[in-house]
This record gives structure tokens, sequence and C-alpha cells, in this order.
């Protein structure tokens, strides 16, 4: 493993609360009276040779699913969407992807605060995982359902959220490290609205917010269910991705999964007809 790790890296870190973590397929066995994972991998989580993790003893080993499950350790994870954004964008990406789970169920953006724990293992672990080379390329962030509750906590929501992207790129020595936050569709207190509305007015620049709402939930009305979590990845990969020409080719690689940037600014039809035409083009200079 040590010689693969020592590959070329193309880092992502994941951090928010258990949306992010996963709870994809956590089901309650009434046996035992407690939660567990039901151990279904869906096609699209599954392991690859190019996909690692990095451990919460901050060691690079292959990623699988559970992936939260040694970080988020006080309730059971399920799936989530880091496995399936890692196999959504790994064609695109020369060398290895790796996957630095930071998240924790349950906690309130105040805990993601400089000099708090949470704040401090994330930074931490995004700063070893680039010790034996490779280069962050993105922060996921899921996160926000913990701040609904208050009128009070909604509103410092936005300013919250701008505070600890300045915190984390000043702190990672990443100015322009991109940001890929998604708007929240639960939580467990009457703001969530204003908590989502948050979102598209960060007045940051390369910083992206995309929407989760209208994936199902479970049961709860909180957890998005392992089919969810694998439209999510989708969704993410999408926004990763979207700023690259090349992105279009990756995008149709991903079966059964609309790709609305096929729709935008009609940049594809562009694309195609220009790639129909060139060998014409080649064939009318060669004639002179």
């Amino acid at each position: 493993m040590e010689e693969v790790a020592q590959s070329t890296k193309t880092i992502f870190v994941f951090a928010g609360q258990s949306n992010m973590s996963g709870r994809g397929g956590v089901i309650k066995d009434s046996h035992k009276n407690q939660k567990l994972w039901d151990r279904v991998v869906p096609l699209e989580c599954q392991p690859h040779p190019n996909i690692l993790r990095l451990s919460a003893k901050l060691k690079w080993e292959p990623a699988s699913e559970q992936i939260h499950a040694d970080i988020d350790t006080k309730k059971e994870c399920g799936v989530g969407p880091c496995m399936s954004f890692a196999n959504a964008v790994r064609e695109r990406i020369t060398g290895i992807v790796g996957l630095v789970p930071c998240a924790v169920g349950g906690t309130a953006i105040k805990e993601w605060a400089r000099g708090e724990e949470l704040y401090e293992n994330m930074v931490k672990r995004a700063k070893e995982s680039v010790k034996d080379g490779g280069e962050i390329k993105g922060l996921l962030w899921f996160q926000g359902e913990s701040d609904t509750s208050t009128q009070i906590e909604a509103d410092a929501y936005q300013g919250n959220m701008e505070k600890l992207i300045e915190n984390v790129r000043e702190d990672l020595g990443l100015p322009s490290l991109p940001i890929i936050q998604v708007a929240i569709i639960s939580g467990d207190g009457k703001c969530v609205e204003k908590v989502r509305e948050a979102r598209p007015w960060i007045n940051l620049p390369n910083v992206v917010s995309v929407d989760a709402k209208g994936l199902h939930l479970k049961e709860d009305h909180l957890q998005l269910t392992a089919e969810s979590q694998v439209k999510l990845c989708y969704i993410l990969a999408d926004a990763y991705l979207k700023d690259s020409a090349s992105s279009l080719l990756a995008l149709l690689k991903i079966k059964g999964i609309d790709c609305p940037v096929f729709d935008s600014s009609g940049f594809c039809t562009v694309l195609l007809i220009s790639l129909l035409f060139l060998p014409l083009l080649f064939l009318l200079i060669a004639g002179f």
C-alpha cells in the first residue's frame, strides 16, 4: 500500500454532519434495540484500487463503505456520498482519488469554528493528507440541520459559514480552495428554509452551492436514503467537473443520470457540432 500511497493523489475533504458521514442503509434492529448498517453497497459505491481514504490514524488505506466509521463514532454510519463521488470523478483524474472524511453527525456550525476540536481535527487531517504528495482539490460540506432550531442560529449561519471558509483556506494555505456546499433539505427546527437560503448568498469566490431538495429522506425525515446519497454524489460530481469542457465526457459515462450541463448555454450542442465538422474542415484545408 505504501507504493500506491506515494502515487499522485487528488484529495477531497468531506466535512459536516450526518448526511455527509452517511446514514444510508442504517436500519433499526428490533432484536438488539439499536441501529445497524444493512451492509448493502450500491454499485456506484463499490471499492476501486484508485480510491483511498485517510483513516482516523492518519494512514492511507483502500476506501470502502463505511467511509466515516472511525470518524463519526457515536452513531452507526452507512452509505454516504464519498465513495460514489470518488467513482464518479476518478476516470477524469490521473492517479489516486484520496478521501479525507471529517464529518460528525449532529454537529452545529459553531462546533466547526477555528479553535474547536472538529475544526482543528479537519485541518490536521487535511494537512496530513498531502505530506506524502498530492493536492487538495476541494472541500465538500453538508451541514446546517443542527442550526435550524432557533432564529438566532439560523440568522448567524451565513456569517459563520463564510468565516469557516476563510479560516480553512488560510490555515491550509489554499486561498482559492474550491468549496462545494449542499443546501440542506431537513432539520430539527422551524428555520430550515432560513439556513437553506443562506447558501446562495455566501459572497466568496470559488464557492458553489448545490441543492439536495427533492432527494428522498428516510422515515426519520432527517437522513438521506442510500439511493439519495448516490444521486447526491452526481450532483456534487457535476459541480466539481462542470467548469471543465472535458467534464461533459465524464458525465456521459454516468449511467442513468441526467446531465443538466447539457441544457446550459448550448455549450454541449456547440461542442458536438464542432466535433462532427472537424474532419470536414481538415479535408477542406487539405484540398487547398
